[in-house]
């Protein structure tokens, strides 16, 4: 098992890119998927998509997050990559289902984030264990649901978009210069 115990940069910094880039015409780069509520987690147990065992162990001041490069030797690089992150879409049919589902959220303490009058919930959990808190309005139907499954990379989300960085070949290679 290797043992991780800090971060060492970002995939996208100048001084590992190339390197990275390098390492992945090679094939390798092993990456290792980190389900995206598990990011903030300073300590855990992973494996990378090449079967390599990690016990992570980061120190206060660092955490995970997409792109984290964790080993670059020379010879090789473990890179993170954030797993598909769920979102539950509800939509609420009046202002006032509007203001109630708010009062539901912020009591129940969800991470959330809007796109016009639409409400989106991270789910970190099953659905049902949402839903569940939502079933009378749900039910009535005072508010549409549907979940969405949403790729994270690298550069991450803002307002609920994905940040475009340029053409994703297969295996997340980037591309650029006709490399």
């Amino acid at each position: 098992m290797l043992r991780i115990d800090r971060v060492l940069g970002s995939r996208l910094e100048s001084e590992y890119s190339e390197e990275i880039h390098r390492l992945e015409h090679r094939g390798a780069v092993d990456l290792v998927n980190i389900p995206v509520a598990d990011l903030a987690r300073r300590r855990l147990l992973a494996t990378t998509r090449g079967g390599e065992e990690l016990a992570i162990a980061l120190p206060r001041h660092q955490k995970l997050f997409d792109g984290a490069i964790l080993l670059i030797d020379g010879e090789r690089a473990i890179v993170v990559r954030a797993a598909t992150e769920r979102w539950m879409r509800l939509e609420p049919r009046s202002i006032g289902d509007a203001i109630e589902l708010g009062y539901h959220a912020g009591n129940l303490h969800w991470r959330v984030r809007f796109q016009g009058e639409v409400l989106f919930v991270a789910l970190e959990g099953r659905p049902e264990d949402y839903t569940a808190r939502l079933g009378e309005m749900i039910s009535a139907r005072r508010i549409g649901v549907s979940i969405l499954d949403e790729e994270v990379r690298d550069g991450g989300t803002e307002d609920g978009a994905q940040i475009d960085d340029g053409p994703v070949a297969e295996n997340n290679h980037f591309h650029h210069d006709g490399h």
